[in-house]
């Protein structure tokens, strides 16, 4: 069995000046806000969550993008609005949030 229930993968990638990607959307500190909440709410998720930062994820053109595993399921967002759904739907839940699913 695996130490944790889901990873999340948080696209953190700076590309050259001027090319579109992830990092340019705030994403170190998006995946941050997510770390710190995660954790803050502690056993309120059922089982452990990993928070990480990955390189490029080669979908630049959906804006920023986070991939939750086991699901495979990829998502795209603007604000901490929507990392909170997320987190709430998705990790507490298990419930994917179609409206941000890419």
């Amino acid at each position: 069995m695996s130490h944790f229930k889901h990873h999340v993968f948080f696209c953190t990638n700076q590309r050259a000046e001027g090319e579109m990607c992830c990092n340019n959307h705030g994403a170190n500190e998006v995946r941050a806000y997510a770390k710190d909440r995660v954790k803050a709410l502690g056993d309120q998720i059922p089982g452990s969550v990993r928070i990480n930062a990955a390189g490029c994820l080669d979908r630049c053109g959906e804006g920023p993008v986070l991939v939750v595993y086991p699901e495979a399921v990829w998502y795209t967002y603007v604000d901490r609005e929507d990392i909170d759904e997320i987190i709430d739907e998705h990790l507490v839940h298990g419930r994917v949030v179609e409206r941000l699913k890419v």
